[in-house]
């Protein structure tokens, strides 16, 4: 994988009469955060080469893909947004070609598009570096002077001058904040794009479009497919944090893949199901091979914090050992298959669909009625199915089909609550309470999943450990005590779920 950096910026125009000219002068920034000193380094010529796809789909996911020449970093430079003026940088040596490890971070924004050279920026860049106590880089300032052609069809360029201002590794971030408000005293703005490749392609034209952009949701058909983009999206934000393995980015793509394909099947009365169905399909697929690298994280965790907190008497054999050989061994396959399916051509052929459901949407007659006449009632029906389940699973004595049955009515929870949360932004409260209440039994649902999964597995390490010779107390230890986590969450749902089927009539009411 390519060098990872945290890049944290601010970037600021200059006031008018500046504009366009020289570098201007800038204000002293010693005493600002710390900053001591200001050490002026010279002027660097920059030569960077902006990629995309012909359509512009990078930018319009805020990822930025340039080949750069000169300056102390120059090579392949691929940047995904974090958070608004934080953005993670990899960088990859300078080639003729995109490196394949930077190409299949790509890989859900292509979709198997070429990319090509979209914008070349010339930049001059004179450097001061921002120093604090012994010498410490605190702020690496720079004065741009950017000349901006658009590559294509016709030739169009455009110029200006700006000031960015970059937290050195390791700083503290408030040191920005006071740097900021010396350059506003002095008459420096805020940029209004976020980036230099944004600002060319605004100003050299057709910029990228909006991700996203649709009017303002008001039926409930508006509300679904707006819910429906947000899932779609995450999905392909986070494949490239999945290929990083970034921590718990295989769990929120799954929840987004799941969330996805609950909404299709929960609200059939919008989405005409017989076109969603092969999709919500498709989800399940993608949302269950993401399941076994989740889960193993999940489980391999919890174990290892099971056995941190036994004391050492009672650890007895090699417990570290073997739980160290079942995590690397269930840990790297389960990461292999996360990765052979995002390479997948039927992962890409789910993305396109998505794509498509949401460009033509099979919307039926219910789409155009007010939120609040259909979705709570799609959210009430699911809620129904809940029910059923749990007092099936309740009705049951403990055992295997008890367990099944509270395993059913775990994902049945997960359905109500993600119904519930697609619905609140056009019913409001009402539905925002009723996930809470339909969350809580989920959790505890999924509590005892876990304690039976968990209890599994250390059986068949247990078995393997005694096969091997080693004793078998310590596995035998642990799996009491996840058979009482069990039987903890079985005594414990009668009460919680009391407590959502109250709610359930107040919601029902409300809606």
């Amino acid at each position: 994988m390519a060098d990872t950096t945290r890049e944290v910026e601010r970037k600021y125009v200059l006031p008018g009469s500046a504009e366009g000219g020289g570098p201007p002068p800038l204000p002293d920034l010693t005493g600002a955060g710390g900053v001591t000193a200001a050490r002026p380094e010279g002027t660097t010529e920059l030569d960077a080469v902006y990629h995309d796809t012909s359509d512009l789909r990078l930018a319009a996911g805020h990822i930025t893909l340039r080949r750069r020449e000169g300056g102390h970093d120059e090579g392949w430079h691929l940047k995904f947004p974090v958070a608004p003026g934080v953005r993670d940088e990899l960088r990859a040596p300078l080639s003729a070609e995109l490196p394949d490890d930077l190409a299949r971070l790509l890989r859900s924004r292509t979709r198997g598009a070429a990319v090509a050279p979209v914008v070349r920026l010339r930049t001059s860049r004179a450097i001061t570096r921002l120093l604090g106590r012994g010498g410490r880089p605190l702020v690496e300032l720079a004065v741009d002077a950017v000349r901006a052609e658009r590559l294509g069809g016709s030739l169009t360029v455009t110029a200006w001058t700006e000031v960015e201002a970059e937290l050195a590794p390791d700083a503290d971030p408030a040191v920005l904040d006071k740097v900021d408000k010396k350059l506003r005293k002095a008459g420096l703005a805020p940029a209004p794009s976020a980036s230099k490749l944004a600002r060319a392609l605004a100003e050299t034209g057709p910029p990228a479009p909006p991700a996203g952009s649709v009017a303002e949701p008001a039926t409930a058909g508006d509300h679904l497919l707006a819910y429906l983009r947000e899932q779609a999206e995450a999905i392909a934000a986070l494949d490239p944090a999945v290929r990083r393995d970034l921590p718990d980015s295989v769990h929120r793509l799954r929840v987004a893949t799941r969330r996805a394909r609950s909404a299709l099947r929960s609200y059939g009365k919008i989405l005409d199901r017989r076109v969603t169905d092969p999709i919500g399909g498709e989800l399940r697929w993608l949302g269950g091979r993401l399941g076994v690298d989740r889960d193993t994280e999940v489980l391999g965790a919890h174990l290892r914090a099971r056995v941190d907190a036994l004391p050492a008497t009672l650890l007895l054999g090699p417990v570290e050992a073997r739980l160290r050989r079942w995590t690397a061994g269930n840990g790297a396959r389960s990461r292999d298959l996360t990765l052979a399916t995002l390479d997948s051509d039927r992962y890409l052929a789910l993305l396109d669909s998505l794509d498509a459901l949401l460009a033509d949407p099979p919307l039926r007659r219910a789409a155009d009625a007010a939120p609040r006449a259909v979705l709570p009632k799609a959210v009430l029906k699911e809620y129904g199915k809940l029910a059923r389940r749990v007092e099936h699973a309740l009705a049951l004595p403990p055992g295997e089909e008890r367990d099944l049955a509270l395993h059913s009515a775990r994902k049945a929870a997960k359905r109500v609550r993600y119904a519930a949360e697609a619905a609140r932004p056009g019913v409001g409260k009402p539905a925002k309470r009723f996930a809470k209440r339909v969350k809580k039994v989920q959790k505890l649902l999924g509590e005892h999943q876990d304690a039976v999964v968990a209890r599994a597995t250390l059986r068949e390490i247990a078995i393997q450990a005694h096969a091997a010779g080693e004793t078998a107390f310590t596995w035998g230890l642990l799996f009491a005590r996840e058979d009482e986590r069990a039987l903890a969450a079985e005594r414990e749902l009668p009460r919680v779920w009391a407590k959502a089927s109250k709610h359930a009539a107040r919601a029902a009411l409300a809606g």
